[in-house]
């Protein structure tokens, strides 16, 4: 069993350590009660979805939030959230409204009839699936001013780390340590 403490540190390491934006893209529909916490925390962050939102429409919406290393929000974050797919993370040089506006295109995809459907991507279980997919074009477009994605593995004692180097993609397999130098 992992330790909490250790896995918010060991996160964090991957998370902050290079210099870089680190941001999380947080799906409300699997965090219970995110809007309360955004409001406790005060952390920076938009709702990806556009306009005014109807109170149970903004309760399940995604969320972009720029995350400070060791602050009380990040680390709950990480705590309750990793293993529950509750979001992914992004390392970037860009600034919280180019990223907003980077990861709004991608909300909406259509089908081979044209229809619209939502596109979940913030949903770690889609994301990992789904980049290994991708041409060299949609990598291109998916990355965008993002260096580096990071997710919790299907087994959260791993996390994965996505980049694009050229046209192809590049899949780090990180292990989150109990202790150092071991292995979760």
């Amino acid at each position: 069993m992992m330790a909490i403490e250790n896995a918010i540190e060991s996160v964090g390491q991957y998370l902050f350590g290079e210099e870089a934006n680190v941001y999380a893209v947080l799906d409300g529909a699997s965090v219970s009660a995110l809007q309360e916490q955004l409001y406790k925390f005060e952390p920076e962050y938009y709702c990806l979805y556009r306009g005014e939102l109807e109170p149970d429409m903004a309760e399940v919406a995604p969320y972009l939030v720029q995350l400070e290393n060791n602050s009380k929000f990040t680390d709950w974050v990480i705590e309750k959230g990793w293993g529950n797919h509750w979001g992914i993370f992004a390392l970037s040089s860009a600034n919280i409204r180019e990223m907003r506006q980077h990861f709004r295109a991608f909300l909406i995809v259509y089908n081979s009839d044209g229809r619209p459907l939502k596109f979940r991507y913030y949903d770690p279980r889609v994301l990992r699936k789904y980049l290994p997919t991708c041409e060299a074009e949609e990598l291109s477009n998916l990355f965008g001013p993002v260096s580096c994605y990071l997710l919790e593995d299907e087994e959260p004692a791993t996390a994965l780390r996505f980049s694009a180097k050229g046209n192809a993609l590049r899949t780090e397999r990180l292990p989150l340590t109990a202790s150092k130098g071991t292995a979760i």
